[in-house]
């Protein structure tokens, strides 16, 4: 059975092909497909954007499909960059380095609260998983952690090397994969969908 993995992002689906390893599918891309669609992330939370990322390349595809939608949120910000993360920066085609510039730029007049090692902040996944009969699902996974100033580590993308987590003394970039893939808020997120992935196997097996 093949499951349709609805995005580009390289960095993200070694994360995914990780998590979902153990699962009796074949895991194709939408370039395995000539798929090449434009979704308009019109929603207002993680789990809309998600669901239309899905819904759109379940319907193009005719296949059971996974799509996600993730964020940093800032406390200091107000939650932001939050689902503009991956838009943070206005520079056209700014890469992960700037929007981390300017994240860091943006906190740098708000004084870090006493006692703690960074400004906290959260990292956010929502999983959504379509099946051709129009089905949905979604879940989520978080993951706490602290935004420093000092870019540490080289595993990872996004705001990864800016996201302290003390209980691993290491930011997501320094973890290594195994680990990773046990505690960042994209593996919580695909390891709650996992029973519904294995579920609609065994249904259609």
């Amino acid at each position: 059975m093949r499951l349709l993995i609805a995005s580009s992002n390289r960095g993200k689906l070694r994360e995914i092909q990780a998590v979902l390893a153990g699962l009796p599918v074949e895991l194709v891309l939408p370039a395995d497909l000539g798929l090449a669609l434009q979704v308009d992330e019109t929603g207002a939370t993680y789990a809309e954007n998600a669901a239309l990322k899905a819904r759109a390349y379940c319907q193009a595809s005719g296949l059971l499909t996974l799509a996600d939608d993730s964020g940093l949120e800032v406390d200091a910000l107000n939650g932001a960059p939050g689902l503009h993360s991956a838009r943070f920066s206005p520079k056209p085609g700014a890469s992960d380095a700037d929007r981390r510039a300017l994240l860091i730029d943006t906190l740098r007049p708000v004084p870090v609260p006493q006692g703690l090692p960074g400004w906290p902040a959260h990292f956010h996944c929502t999983v959504a998983v379509t099946e051709p009969t129009g089905a949905l699902h979604t879940v989520e996974g978080h993951c706490d952690g602290f935004i420093i100033t000092e870019e540490r580590g080289h595993n990872g993308f996004g705001y990864d090397p800016i996201f302290y987590i003390p209980a691993e003394d290491a930011t997501m970039a320094e973890l290594p994969d195994g680990r990773k893939n046990q505690i960042s808020h994209r593996a919580r997120a695909l390891q709650a969908a996992l029973p519904i992935l294995q579920s609609y196997c065994n249904d259609v097996s």
